[in-house]
């Protein structure tokens, strides 16, 4: 089964707990960094604006990133970007985060050193972790599994 199909699937499977960090689904370009993060609580969990704003700081903060909270998507580079997309994706409760082709989104990264750090800051706001990668991608990571 290719790569996009077994994607689909397992999101359908499992819908109303994904957490998706994929190029597919990119950050609402006219929305803060912080509107992005926030949104996911607001609009999931009817959380005031004011509460759901609280927690992406507070998220922000584990990932030392308080500096990107006014800016947008166009201002980020490729490593602000996914950490945002994945704090988004955390928002959802009881996340079952997809970590699609994560180096389509961290062009500059060879490993996934990145990748398990970033998780490792949020890893309490995540239930399950899954990376969908074509096989050739599979030694990016190998390095990182003793982790």
């Amino acid at each position: 089964m290719d790569l996009e199909r077994e994607l689909q699937r397992f999101i359908s499977e499992h819908k109303d707990r994904i957490g998706l960090v994929s190029m597919d689904a990119p950050l609402i370009s006219n929305l803060s960094i912080w509107s992005n993060i926030a949104l996911i609580r607001q609009y999931h969990q009817n959380m005031p604006l004011n509460e759901a704003k609280n927690i992406a700081l507070e998220l922000l903060s584990r990932m030392e990133m308080e500096g990107v909270l006014g800016k947008r998507n166009s201002a980020l580079d490729p490593e602000e970007r996914f950490c945002i997309m994945l704090l988004r994706a955390a928002m959802v409760r009881d996340a079952i985060l997809v970590l699609d082709r994560p180096f389509s989104i961290l062009i500059n990264q060879r490993d996934g050193a990145f990748v398990m750090d970033a998780l490792k800051k949020i890893d309490d706001l995540i239930a399950e972790t899954y990376i969908f990668d074509y096989s050739w991608a599979e030694s990016c990571y190998e390095a990182n599994n003793d982790q």
